[in-house]
């Protein structure tokens, strides 16, 4: 979701977006079935230790005592994700990593008033809506979350196709009215991160006057030129293949506003599969924010105070349930993010009118005042471990021209204009940086309006 670079179009200025997520550490999925709900005090969630932590803490204590350090590969720092090699590896200073890692959990794990067990292994944490990370932000402190704003005008929220849901509320589960459901962080999801001070943000890089040059392929339609203040879509939900550990595959809605340098702001959501944030390969629906570029603002889903959410039934960063399969029955989520006209915040709906919780103004600077590009589409990490490209699927893996059943598609695509108004898209643009390796196709029909089928498997004949 790095955004910062221009790209050519049609001999037409336009520019593609990057999504820049950190490292990705591909394990295998372990099914936990679910357990009987417990309600939580907050002190004891934190003073429990795990034994693996303990065990790790004797081992580096008698470690130190033997030999002053160990010769182990660790993860390398430098943005690209690369094992560093021949490098120490310091007891004390793990044992202060350690620290650190359960100083930042003690912060950002709020008190829970109940805890779910997800089928996935997540626990989804029922917090006190007051007290959700969003209210850590000193212009925040001591407020509570608004009332609904109006929806834009001509919105419905009929659905011709069959809706996911999530798969830890599957077993009937769901947190009291008052508190809002947030996936707790793990030990192991920060060390997954290059740094305790990325977890949960992108990472920055260079800008980029061209598409093939980066490590970033799209497959995406977008719309610039004009004042936008929103954005509607559905999006067809699948669990693509991520060949790399450190790779993964995206598709979202972006609202974009400022020039490509330090200044971009952008709001995201959609879903991803990305095994180095969640430590999976399930589809999870996600948001992001940042007012500088992704350099010291903004983040992930609830990983920073910023997004206020208002749902007790959605939880942002959770697995999507079910998924589409190839030939077979199909499920999409719908999206919409606009911005409130009285009070000037963006505030996000999910599925058929949950409204999940709004952006407050002041966290941007562009976004202040309105978009001036809306983005749909796919987006990968093509790392090139192999020496070849990258096999990681975008979508279902397969072509648009497979089309219904067999492609991913985007449906019902639309804007919100000044009035709060939703319209159809106009001078729509495609762009599809590899296409031999991913591509795009639009169409519009009575039911669907304007849509498109994107994807592709990556690396085969014509992308070698």
């Amino acid at each position: 979701m790095d955004l910062r670079r221009d790209t050519k179009l049609w001999n037409k200025p336009c520019c593609c977006v990057h999504h820049t997520t950190g490292q990705a550490q591909c394990i295998q999925i372990q099914t936990i079935f679910p357990q009987e709900t417990t309600t939580l005090e907050h002190s004891s969630t934190m003073a429990s230790s795990s034994p693996i932590i303990f065990l790790f803490v004797a081992f580096l204590l008698v470690a130190s005592s033997l030999s002053p350090v160990f010769s182990l590969p660790i993860p390398s720092d430098s943005g690209q994700h690369r094992r560093a090699v021949n490098q120490t590896f310091h007891p004390g200073l793990q044992l202060q990593k350690l620290k650190r890692i359960r100083a930042y959990l003690r912060k950002i794990n709020k008190p829970a008033v109940k805890s779910i067990q997800s089928p996935d292994g997540d626990v989804i944490d029922c917090v006190l809506s007051h007290l959700q990370p969003a209210f850590d932000h000193p212009k925040l402190r001591g407020q509570k979350p608004l009332d609904p704003p109006e929806r834009p005008k001509g919105h419905d929220s009929i659905n011709t196709m069959e809706e996911t849901s999530q798969l830890w509320s599957n077993s009937g589960e769901s947190c009291p009215e008052g508190t809002v459901p947030i996936r707790r962080m793990t030990e192991k999801d920060i060390l997954r991160a290059s740094s305790i001070n990325r977890f949960g943000r992108k990472l920055t890089r260079n800008v980029r006057r061209d598409s093939t040059g980066s490590d970033h392929e799209h497959a995406v339609v977008f719309v610039n030129g004009d004042q936008y203040y929103g954005a509607k879509a559905s999006i067809n939900v699948w669990a693509p293949h991520v060949a790399d550990q450190y790779e993964f595959s995206l598709s979202q809605i972006w609202i974009i506003s400022g020039s490509f340098g330090n200044d971009l702001n952008t709001i995201e959501a959609g879903w991803q599969v990305s095994p180095e944030l969640y430590g999976d390969n399930y589809p999870r629906f996600f948001t992001y924010w940042t007012t500088d570029a992704y350099q010291a603002t903004g983040c992930y889903n609830l990983l920073c105070s910023g997004f206020v959410q208002t749902n007790n039934k959605i939880a942002i960063g959770a697995a999507i349930s079910p998924r589409s399969s190839y030939n077979r029955k199909q499920f999409d989520i719908g999206i919409m993010v606009w911005k409130d006209p009285k009070h000037g915040h963006w505030w996000l709906e999910y599925g058929s009118g949950l409204l999940v919780g709004y952006w407050p103004s002041f966290l941007f600077s562009h976004l202040g005042n309105h978009a001036n590009m809306i983005q749909f589409g796919g987006e990968i990490v093509n790392t090139r471990s192999t020496g070849f490209h990258t096999s990681t699927q975008m979508g279902s893996g397969h072509f648009s021209e497979e089309g219904f059943g067999k492609a991913s598609y985007f449906r019902n695509l639309q804007v919100v204009d000044w009035d709060n108004s939703l319209l159809p898209l106009q001078n729509l643009h495609l762009l599809a940086d590899h296409p031999n390796c991913y591509d795009i196709k639009q169409g519009r029909s009575n039911v669907w309006g304007t849509y498109f089928y994107y994807g592709g498997p990556g690396r085969n004949v014509k992308c070698p």
